[in-house]
């Protein structure tokens, strides 16, 4: 008898219900209307600066230095079909390449940087999807209704799960990897962040369920997505409870999550020296991991953040980036105690880490989809980044980012490296 697992329950439960909740793509929300566009774009540039290395890898950060820089362009728009349903759609262009390819650290400094690196302009369907809002009353006085929202199309996981209003986007706050997500969360994603899926959130006020499932890569970080649909997924279900601590809001989140995919194992690749490269005989097999997102105003312009992640490590990372535990926490700012209430300040800080076996292979010359030195002396790797978003004018923001990674790719004979971008943000 096969075994059937939680998310595999799920799995069979959302194919006949299609779901989601918000995109999150703007500063500001929607207009009214029977439709909207709105407009963004985004240019980065970011350099490194020359730092030690005992040695250097097919997947390392170069030690030498180096600046590149990414640009993306959006055009989103939705239009009204019925009471409570819309269609979001999101043509995504864009160009440039991260530093070393998008490789190097697990935590990346620049989450503009996709995998996809393009020396000359590339354009997508980031995200097409369809939303469906009921609204069942019983919210009380001063309350917001209960609703269930539900969605399917195309759009990115992280537009669902693990939302935090502090660090969620690399356009317009932190841009390292790690304070847009769970880092330890190896989230269904092409190599463009977005995948084909099904969410449904149940909004309480109070408190909220989420439950989605989505399709992964057909390779490791592929474009292509695997149709295999009974034995390739991944499920994720998120409880948050929103609150008041003396007097002001906060959000605690709860995610658990379960992936399955045609991926290699660590511990089997070890045992061929040969094999290394390959990353074992792959075959369908499954991760799952757990994730705490918390969100806490302190003052009205003061607010601060946490994210905990842990997964299994025993079968390769499938889709994000080479983590397996992360802890993170930070500070933002909005400019409102020096006169320049549209200013952001930020710093926050991440420790990350890998399982025992993901060590070793690493150490025998394993490559993951963003590490990969030929050789590990293995420490946590660890990061800061602090920024200054300066609102230029009415539509335009400048923002100074400067990061510090220790022990990057959890190598003690590499780095620290030093990090500096400046960010232009544009939206309409």
């Amino acid at each position: 008898m096969k075994k059937v697992t939680p998310f595999g329950l799920l799995l069979a439960a959302l194919m006949a219900h299609p779901a989601w909740a918000q995109d999150g793509m703007s500063r500001k929300p929607w207009k009214g209307g029977a439709w909207n566009l709105h407009f963004q774009s985004t240019l980065i540039g970011q350099g490194v600066f020359p730092f030690p290395a005992a040695y250097s890898g097919a997947n390392s950060l170069d030690p030498h230095g180096q600046i590149k820089d990414t640009f993306s362009f959006d055009v989103t728009g939705n239009v009204r079909l019925w009471r409570g349903a819309e269609f979001y759609t999101d043509a995504l262009m864009w160009q440039g390449f991260g530093l070393s390819n998008t490789e190097g650290l697990a935590a990346f400094p620049n989450g503009e940087a996709y995998r996809a690196g393009k020396s000359y302009p590339g354009a997508a369907i980031a995200r097409a999807y369809l939303q469906d809002t009921f609204s069942f009353g019983g919210g009380g006085a001063g309350q917001s209704d209960r609703r269930l929202i539900l969605t399917v199309g195309r759009f990115a996981a992280t537009d669902v799960f693990d939302k935090n209003v502090y660090a969620e986007d690399a356009r317009t706050q932190f841009m390292n990897w790690a304070f847009i997500t769970n880092l330890a969360w190896d989230y269904p994603a092409d190599t463009l962040g977005f995948t084909n899926g099904v969410a449904a959130e149940f909004d309480a006020g109070a408190w909220a369920a989420r439950l989605g499932i989505f399709q992964v890569s057909r390779v490791q970080n592929g474009r292509s997505l695997d149709w295999n649909l009974p034995h390739a997924w991944s499920a994720a279900g998120e409880l948050e409870r929103r609150y008041a601590l003396g007097g002001r809001p906060g959000a605690l989140r709860l995610l658990a999550w379960e992936e399955r995919a045609h991926m290699g194992n660590y511990q089997e690749s070890l045992r061929d020296p040969a094999e290394i490269q390959l990353n074992g005989l792959a075959r369908y097999r499954s991760k799952y991991g757990f994730g705490i997102n918390l969100q806490q105003q302190i003052r009205p312009s003061l607010g601060m953040f946490m994210r905990l992640g842990w997964n299994d490590g025993k079968n390769e990372i499938w889709e994000f980036t080479d983590a397996d535990r992360t802890a993170s926490v930070g500070l933002s700012w909005k400019g409102a105690w020096w006169h320049r209430p549209q200013d952001t300040v930020g710093v926050a800080t991440v420790v990350n880490g890998i399982s025992a076996v993901h060590r070793q292979f690493l150490a025998a010359g394993g490559l993951g989809i963003t590490i990969g030195d030929g050789a590990l002396d293995y420490g946590t790797e660890r990061l800061t980044e602090a920024y200054y978003d300066w609102r230029l004018a009415k539509h335009f923001w400048l923002t100074f980012d400067y990061q510090r990674a220790v022990n990057p790719a959890y190598n003690r004979a590499r780095g620290p490296a030093d990090i500096l971008a400046t960010r232009l943000h544009w939206e309409e």
